[in-house]
């Protein structure tokens, strides 16, 4: 059972990076909030750590992981993984999604991939590619293909919204190898950059998440070989497409982590300007008592430790051998919606403060709202939430 108490590990990685995260990232985040794509040479630093810190070391580590049944209370790659991402987002979530190393691709080659393919690609930066022009929230609707065709798969397509599309060394991306086979037929496969039929079509320009690149990716008659689809070739029509959506389970508890890290940077420079200004919690009075300030600081208090234990009980779970499909759906739409709320409520209580590019509140609520969007947006995560407590099916969810 997960323990309530900070293990050590993770309280040293918690330390290390939000150190880095104050004194290299937030003095930064405005020059690169402002021009967009460039690219920040201070992060070097961030990807040795990262590099250092890879989920897998080598292919009987993999097969371990894979194996590994629900027996332990194991602190493992999912739970410092979402430590990280929590003070990394402190510091300032655009340059984290910029940063070298690992992208949301090399997600879906944990969760996937094969021995073999994980030697191959796993110590590669990976961007993830599903969104298209046609297909939003609805995975399933993918359109882009992949034909067989002897030893190599043809892929042809276009994707959109690709986080760090332009800077990763390769790119995650989901097609479909059978249209008439429907959702079972949706496979991933890793595209290397520099690929002939492969190339980045443009960049968006973005409300938040300015200083990570956003891309468009274009595939025509793209050859990759046999054996860069990640996991198990076989349409499965009983299984769906759980080999991929596995993908999410890993994701979605990260993005969590994200909005977390970043709705309490708001909250802490919120409520360090009222201490300041001598107004602060009282924690042992009485709600009727308490000021309008108080009640909102007590209020975001309360959602970020909720938010904080939906991240860590999905991320335990992933790294003790338990299945958390409905953990990490909570863990998103908890923190998706919080996060957003919190960061705009202290907006409000600032004032023009909370307005002015002299700080970066404002800035936090620009980047946050991507948080209750991608990796499935807030009304996604209600209908797996329902399907999984429920029972749901898609036909009872439209």
């Amino acid at each position: 059972m997960i323990s309530f108490e900070t293990p050590e590990i993770l309280i040293q990685v918690k330390t290390m990076l939000h150190d880095m995260a104050r004194d290299i990232m937030r003095p930064i985040a405005r020059y690169y909030d402002e021009h967009e794509h460039e690219e920040a040479g201070e992060l070097r630093a961030f990807a040795a750590i990262r590099q250092a810190g890879k989920r897998r070391k080598s292919k009987d580590a993999h097969k371990e992981k894979k194996e590994k049944k629900p027996t332990e209370d194991r602190i493992g790659a999912n739970r410092i993984s979402v430590a990280g991402a929590e003070e990394l987002a402190w510091g300032d979530m655009g340059l984290m999604l910029a940063m070298p190393g690992n992208g949301l691709g090399n997600a879906a080659i944990d969760a996937v991939a094969t021995d073999e393919q994980y030697e191959r690609f796993g110590s590669k930066y990976c961007a993830m590619a599903i969104t298209e022009p046609g297909c939003g929230s609805d995975a399933s609707a993918i359109t882009m293909t992949a034909v067989l065709d002897g030893d190599e798969y043809v892929l042809n397509g276009e994707k959109i919204f690709v986080t760090d599309g332009q800077r990763s060394e390769a790119v995650v991306v989901w097609a479909t190898i059978d249209k008439s086979q429907g959702r079972a037929a949706i496979k991933s496969f890793v595209v290397e950059k520099g690929t002939p039929g492969f190339r980045v079509e443009k960049l968006e320009k973005k409300c938040g998440i300015r200083a990570s690149d956003t891309a468009t990716l274009v595939f025509e008659d793209c050859r990759i070989p046999r054996d860069n689809l990640l996991g198990d070739p076989e349409i499965k029509p009983e299984e769906g497409f759980k080999g991929v959506m596995k993908t999410f389970d890993n994701t979605r508890p990260l993005v969590a982590a994200m909005a977390l890290g970043c709705a309490r940077a708001a909250y802490e420079f919120t409520r360090e300007v009222f201490e300041k200004e001598g107004i602060r919690v009282a924690y042992g009075r009485a709600r009727i008592k308490q000021s309008a300030v108080e009640r909102n600081l007590l209020w975001m208090e309360a959602n970020l430790e909720v938010m904080l234990l939906l991240v860590e009980r999905a991320a335990w779970m992933t790294d003790n051998g338990y299945p958390n499909n409905l953990e990490a759906s909570m863990s998103k739409a908890k923190a998706g919606k919080y996060g957003n709320l919190i960061v705009q409520k202290c907006v409000e209580l600032l004032g023009p403060l909370g307005y002015s590019q002299e700080y970066l509140v404002e800035k936090w609520m620009r980047d946050n709202k991507v948080n209750d969007i991608y990796e499935g947006t807030q009304q996604i995560q209600m209908l797996v939430i329902a399907r999984r407590i429920l029972g749901y099916g898609r036909d009872m969810l439209s």
